[in-house]
């Protein structure tokens, strides 16, 4: 085992944020996973009017003062995308391609998917469909994959994958990739669903034409925390929490727009406080 820390927040949004801020003043031992830019969602926001104290500001400027209140605290932002949680009972362990992180507990405050799952993508998780290149690639050397990115430093990843399978169906989600290789087909149709009985078999596109192939592997900025770790409790409306921020797996707190709406800054940064909180209570029951 690694070593071990007191608390995990995944997400550097407000209610993350929030989360460390508190996690730091009670001198916890922590993890903040997220971007060093923070939340791109709240960057562009063009008006914020109903933040206590930041009458009219813009997210661009919100964001500044969230940074400047991390440096001034004394909080680094660990740039790792975590692809899943595993419950060890006891603590739980975080993957970030092949890399290994240890937490006591841990915050979940991804904020929420900019679109929703494709059918299909739920059902064969882990039978054929991955969220990781690193851990998984190796599973598919000389196979045919598609592989969906939805932003543009993740096309090293992509360039991983084309390096190990025989032919890769390339979807960008975005409009200024610029990706290319031998073995890559770009695909400028979205995917519509998944199709498989126990396994991946193909893919159906918007236009009614379907891709045989052995795997898919979805390349986002964020992961549902419903995919990161099994168990959880969650509908269509987010995370399933009680007034504690507490999800149905012990020592697991989920904060800010992954809860469901409203999706509000100050929602998220009080939902942060708590969770913490009752981080905090949980580890002291435990010692």
């Amino acid at each position: 085992m690694n070593n071990i820390v007191d608390i995990a927040i995944i997400g550097s949004g407000p209610a993350g944020i929030s989360a460390a801020i508190n996690a730091k003043i009670r001198h916890k031992s922590f993890y903040l996973f997220g971007s060093a830019d923070l939340s791109d969602k709240v960057q562009r926001s063009e008006c914020i009017s109903n933040y206590p104290a930041f009458f009219d500001i813009n997210g661009e400027n919100l964001n500044e003062k969230f940074s400047a209140h991390l440096e001034k605290a004394d909080i680094s932002v660990v740039e790792k995308r975590i692809t899943g949680i595993y419950n060890m009972g006891g603590y739980f362990a975080l993957l970030s391609n092949e890399e290994e992180f240890d937490a006591k507990s841990i915050i979940l405050a991804t904020g929420v998917e900019a679109s929703r799952p494709i059918k299909g993508e739920r059902e064969l998780l882990g039978r054929g469909v991955s969220y990781c290149a690193t851990c998984d690639g190796n599973l598919y050397k000389g196979k045919t994959i598609a592989v969906i990115c939805d932003n543009a430093p993740m096309e090293e990843e992509v360039e991983y994958l084309s390096e190990l399978a025989e032919k890769v169906y390339y979807l960008p989600l975005f409009k200024e990739s610029k990706f290319s290789a031998e073995n890559v087909e770009i695909i400028n149709l979205p995917v519509t669903e998944i199709l498989g009985e126990n396994r991946v078999s193909a893919v159906r596109c918007r236009d009614g034409a379907e891709i045989r192939l052995d795997g898919v592997f979805f390349l986002k900025q964020s992961v549902s925390p419903a995919v990161l770790i099994q168990g959880l409790e969650a509908d269509e409306n987010g995370v399933t929490v009680n007034r504690n921020m507490a999800t149905n797996i012990k020592g697991c707190f989920a904060a800010g727009d992954c809860t469901g709406a409203p999706y509000q800054i100050a929602k998220a940064v009080g939902e942060g406080n708590i969770a913490a909180h009752s981080a905090f209570k949980y580890l002291s029951n435990q010692e």
